[in-house]
């Protein structure tokens, strides 16, 4: 037979496995939001996952204090550096997500590139190449 306090434990590990089940439905809704918006901003998770950093009271979008699972990522924009990025989620519903700044590449804008100096390269002035480039035109 059962007593009070074997049923209670039963109970109170019931309720710690369904929470780690719903919390693990959250972690992978949580997933699926961040890689839409990588993918809106034409940026790359890395990894391919959210990692749970904390659990805290929040505010959300209406200005109320709930419980938060706060869910930690990182990112590129190259490919050479990794950034952070954060996801809040109230239960199922996404909150903000956070991301480091990062450089963003405008299309008009051509592509920076590093020059390195050899050794006894030739320097040319700028007012010497318009003059002979002028001369090429007419």
């Amino acid at each position: 037979m059962l007593s009070l306090a074997d049923l209670s434990l039963l109970l109170l590990f019931i309720l710690i496995v369904a929470w780690l089940w719903r919390g693990h439905g959250i972690r992978e809704r949580a997933l699926e939001v961040v890689k839409r918006h990588c993918a809106k901003l034409d940026i790359e998770l890395l990894d391919g996952n959210v990692a749970l950093r904390r659990l805290g009271v929040l505010r959300d979008a209406r200005g109320q204090r709930r419980l938060a699972r706060v869910y930690g990522f990182e990112f590129t924009v190259t490919g050479e550096q990794r950034l952070a990025g954060s996801i809040s989620m109230f239960g199922q519903q996404p909150g903000p997500i956070e991301l480091d700044a990062y450089p963003i590449a405008t299309p008009d804008e051509p592509p920076v590139a590093t020059q390195v100096q050899q050794p006894g390269g030739k320097v040319i002035q700028l007012q010497d190449w318009k003059r002979r480039h002028d001369k090429l035109d007419l």
